[in-house]
C-alpha cells in the first residue's frame, strides 16, 4: 500500500482514498476456468502461445510503484505491484507487422474486455501483475493475474486475464462499448465517458417532456435548466451537466448519474433509491458540491468518489442548507463512502435520517 507520507500530483478531479484504503469496483470473482487457470496469446503473433501462471511467472519478474486514477474519481499513490512485463510475453510470441493494438479479454461473468494502441501499452511498460504490496492479489482485486497500465483510468488494467489478442484495428472493450467509458482513458485530459448520439432535437424533445427514463444520454448539456419533477428511472447520464438545474422532486431511482456534475443543483426532495427491477442508482464520482438535499432520498446508492459540501466555503450556503434532518440515507450508501472519511464525514456533520440497509423506499 502507499507510503503515509506519499505526495502525489493528482489528475482533475480526482481525491485521495483513505490510507490502508483499495476500494472494490465492478465484480467481486471472477469466472472460474474448468481446469487451471491461463493466459492464451492470439491473433497477429508469429506463435500462439497458453501459459499457465506458474510458467509465466518464470519470466523476469519486476516490481514498480504504480498510481491508481479510478474512473469514478478516487486515487491511490504509489501501490506496489509485481510482475512480469508485457512486452516480455509479447517478445516470446513474436509480432507480426499487422499488431497496432492490444484486447485483453477476462475470465468474467460479463466477459469484460478492454483495448488499447500497442504504442501506448509500450511506452508505460505496461505489466501483468500477481502481487500487490507484496501479497499474492486478491480475487476482488483482480487475481490471480491482472493487467496494470499505468498512466490510464484504471479500468484499462483488466482483472482476471485470460486473453491477450493482437489486432490490425481496435476493438471496444465491455466497458467501452457497453458503458459508454471514454477509449482513451486519459486522466489527465479526463477522458471518463463518451457523450451520447442522440441528435439535439431528440435532445430537446426529452428535455421538454421532463422524462428521461431509459435514456443514454450521457454528456447531456442542462446546466441552469428548470427541469423540476425530472422523471429519469433507469437513465444514463454519465457525465451529464447539471450545474445549478432545479431538480426539485427528481426520480432518479436506478440511475447512472456516475462522474455527473450536480453542482448547485436543486434536488430538494430527490430519489436516488432501487428502481422497480432492484437496480441501485449509481452516483459514482458525482459531484454534489454545493448542491441542496434536504429531503433527498439515497437509499443503496453507490457513492464511491462522489463530493459533497460548500462547492467555496466563501460562498456556498451553510451546511444546513445542503442537508437536514429530512435528507434520508441509508447505511449501504453511507459504507460506499469508507474510502474517502472526509466525504463520509461530511454526512455526519449533519443530523440526516441515517436508515438501516435493504429499507423499502416506499416505507420511508
Amino acid at each position: 500500500m502507499p507510503s503515509p507520507n506519499a505526495q502525489t500530483l493528482l489528475p482533475p478531479g480526482q481525491q485521495l482514498v483513505a490510507p490502508g484504503k483499495w476500494p472494490v469496483v465492478g465484480e467481486r470473482e471472477p469466472r472460474l476456468p474448468e481446469g487451471a487457470w491461463t493466459i492464451s496469446i492470439r491473433g497477429a503473433v508469429e506463435r500462439e502461445l497458453t501459459w499457465s501462471l506458474e510458467q509465466l511467472k518464470t519470466l523476469p519478474q519486476v516490481t514498480r510503484q504504480i498510481d491508481i486514477h479510478c474512473v469514478t474519481r478516487w486515487s491511490l499513490p504509489q501501490v506496489e505491484f509485481t510482475g512480469v512485463l508485457l512486452s516480455s510475453v509479447l517478445t516470446a510470441c513474436g509480432l507480426l507487422p499487422t499488431a497496432g493494438y492490444v484486447s485483453f479479454v477476462a475470465n468474467s461473468e460479463r466477459d469484460h474486455s478492454t483495448s488499447l494502441p500497442l504504442s501506448v501499452l509500450q511506452m508505460s511498460n505496461a505489466m501483468l501483475a500477481f502481487d500487490a504490496a507484496g501479497q499474492p492479489l486478491t480475487s476482488e482485486h483482480g487475481g490471480p493475474v491482472r493487467v496494470i497500465v499505468p498512466g490510464r483510468y484504471f479500468f484499462k488494467s483488466l482483472k482476471w486475464l485470460a486473453r491477450i489478442e493482437l489486432l490490425a484495428e481496435d476493438r471496444l472493450g465491455y466497458w467501452e462499448s457497453h458503458a459508454g467509458y471514454h477509449n482513451g482513458a486519459d486522466p489527465w485530459h479526463e477522458e471518463r465517458f463518451l457523450a451520447s448520439d442522440l441528435d439535439l432535437r431528440t435532445v430537446r424533445e426529452l428535455i421538454e417532456t421532463r422524462d428521461f427514463s431509459g435514456r443514454d444520454l450521457r454528456g447531456l448539456s442542462a446546466a441552469g435548466l428548470n427541469l423540476q419533477g425530472l422523471k429519469a428511472i433507469g437513465a444514463k447520464l454519465r457525465d451529464a451537466h447539471f450545474e445549478g438545474a432545479d431538480l426539485r422532486d427528481g426520480c432518479f431511482d436506478g440511475t447512472n448519474l456516475s462522474g455527473a456534475h450536480l453542482e448547485r443543483a436543486n434536488l430538494r426532495g430527490a430519489s436516488f433509491c432501487p428502481d422497480a427491477s432492484g437496480l441501485a442508482a449509481d452516483l459514482e464520482g458525482a459531484d454534489f458540491r454545493g448542491a441542496d438535499l434536504r429531503g433527498a432520498r439515497l437509499i443503496g446508492a453507490s457513492l464511491f468518489g462522489a463530493t459533497f459540501g460548500p462547492l467555496d466555503a466563501r460562498e456556498s450556503p451553510p451546511l444546513a442548507e445542503l442537508i437536514d434532518e429530512t435528507t434520508i440515507i441509508d447505511r449501504v450508501s453511507l459504507a460506499s463512502l469508507e474510502a474517502t472519511p472526509d466525504q463520509r464525514e461530511f454526512w455526519k456533520a449533519a443530523s440526516v435520517c441515517d436508515v438501516p440497509a435493504n429499507s423499502q423506499p416506499g416505507n420511508l
